[in-house]
């Protein structure tokens, strides 16, 4: 047991079937601190034997108490698992903090988006109705939504409780049984949050975790014949291999990827409300997000004014150990570090506008980097066309509607865009035509919108969690035709 940590869980034990077991193996892999580059304790290294051991138990959950419970019942225990999380709610943020790297205030905010998942997933779970179709005179028609069976779930490391809210939230509340693999970076409040459901009453198998590398257990579970549905968060080229397991067991996917996500301003937009969201969007979670605003387009008329206040609160950032609670933590690893400056450090034209401040007397093992905002680049500049997944954003002017356009859907992704207008016509005009999954007008991410169905388009991905929306991802429809003629 993992001790110094303060863990009322084993992080290097799988949870299968209701229990905590060793991995096959008997090995473990390190847990880092990206605030101080040391290792803090271990995680269980799972393999395809425990992956097979994970989905074995699904099936048996569904065959036994868990699939035998009305969506009423489902509901209450997810309720309760909210309830506990938020017993937990200062535990769960100071493990993400110590794994992620972000600051307590955002790890805290996600431990309390986790519990609402919870909540509105109980809510939801016998909400789901079907349907009854007119049809031949002598039958009665009507739809069913049914659970797939077993859902395998690869979560990513920079927002894990949010996204297994998400996604283990919807598919549990309908029926149902998870098998989750947790990125290998930061696992703890995966682990954790097995330990809270298993509290809370969650009968066994219907979730499992299997901590674990990506090649090894993540690879089993995507390519295991015995998972139904496969949830994937992460990177454009490994959601690509998931889709290819999956396209062999002929099992549906949804996949949320990566994002090169603009802001349009407009010059008669509200700038005072407008410029915490620019800049916020952009650099929280040290821009380690799917959904960052990583690309600000500004209508000409106002270009140099938008930078000069970007320029000002970015001067003012400072970043720090996670513990410290400052405005951006460090990023989690490493090779993250060195991917991210990697593109600082050829600019193609452009220059540096501004440039947050890494706090004295930060460990030097931690793995820190000053926000960067940069001015001067071109649209099909590496900087605004690939996905940095670091605290980097580009500022790029425009000189009219159409042009805004243009430029926000020139990439290959298309996940979430914001747009700054006082003009109402504009807002639906430029809605409509902006190739993104969420268009959020005059405002960005609407408080984190759990009730807001979420994914993309293109090299964004396919699918929607979040949101009722979620729960049609997580079933499939049944159409019964009755003759009683």
């Amino acid at each position: 047991m993992t001790t110094d940590l303060n863990l009322w869980f084993d992080p290097t034990r799988c949870f299968i079937g209701g229990e905590w077991v060793k991995p096959n193996g008997q090995q473990t892999l390190p847990i880092e601190n990206p605030s101080t580059g040391e290792t803090i304790g271990a995680i269980a290294r799972g393999e395809a034997y425990d992956v097979d051991r994970a989905v074995t138990a699904a099936h048996a959950a569904l065959d036994g108490e868990w699939g035998r419970m009305s969506a009423l019942e489902r509901g209450r225990i997810l309720t309760r698992i909210g309830q506990k999380v938020l017993e937990r709610v200062d535990d769960l943020a100071r493990l993400e903090a110590l794994d992620v790297g972000k600051p307590l205030k955002q790890a805290r905010a996600d431990a309390i988006a986790l519990a609402r998942y919870m909540e509105f997933y109980g809510g939801a779970a016998d909400k789901v109705h079907g349907e009854t179709i007119p049809y031949l005179d002598g039958y009665t028609v009507y739809t069913l939504r049914e659970p797939h069976g077993v859902t395998a779930h690869i979560v990513p490391w920079n927002y894990p409780m949010q996204i297994i809210g998400r996604s283990v939230g919807g598919a549990l509340a309908m029926g149902n049984a998870a098998v989750l693999k947790p990125a290998e970076e930061a696992c703890l409040t995966a682990i954790a949050f097995a330990a809270i459901a298993e509290e809370a009453g969650l009968p066994k198998g219907a979730l499992n975790v299997v901590p674990g590398l990506g090649e090894e257990a993540g690879a089993a579970l995507s390519s295991h014949p015995g998972v139904n549905h496969i949830s994937f968060t992460g990177s454009v080229g490994v959601g690509i291999l998931i889709q290819e397991a999956a396209a062999k067991n002929v099992v549906p996917v949804t996949l949320e990827l990566g994002g090169k996500s603009p802001q349009l301003v407009f010059e008669d937009a509200d700038l005072d409300r407008a410029l915490p969201f620019l800049v916020n969007a952009g650099i929280q979670n040290a821009g380690q997000t799917c959904s960052a605003s990583s690309r600000i387009l500004v209508q000409r008329s106002i270009h140099d004014e938008v930078l000069a206040r970007m320029s000002e609160r970015y001067t003012a950032l400072k970043v720090g150990p996670a513990a410290s609670d400052l405005d951006v933590g460090p990023l989690v690893s490493a090779r993250q570090k060195e991917i991210v400056s990697g593109f600082l450090s050829n600019l193609g034209g452009g220059r540096i506008a501004a440039q947050g401040r890494i706090v004295d007397g930060v460990p030097a093992g931690g793995h820190y980097l000053a926000p960067t905002l940069v001015a001067g680049i071109d649209p099909s500049n590496r900087l605004a066309q690939d996905e940095i997944f670091g605290p980097v954003q580009v500022v790029i002017p425009f000189d009219t509607e159409a042009d805004a356009i243009a430029i926000a859907n020139g990439t290959d992704y298309g996940l979430v865009a914001g747009v700054w207008t006082r003009d109402g016509a504009r807002q639906m005009r430029v809605a409509k035509a902006i190739k993104t999954g969420q268009v959020f007008l005059n405002n960005y991410g609407a408080g984190g919108g759990v009730e807001l169905p979420f994914g993309g388009i293109g090299k964004s991905g396919h699918g929607r969690e979040k949101g009722f929306e979620a729960l049609y991802g997580f079933s499939v429809l049944k159409t019964v035709a009755a003759y009683h003629g």
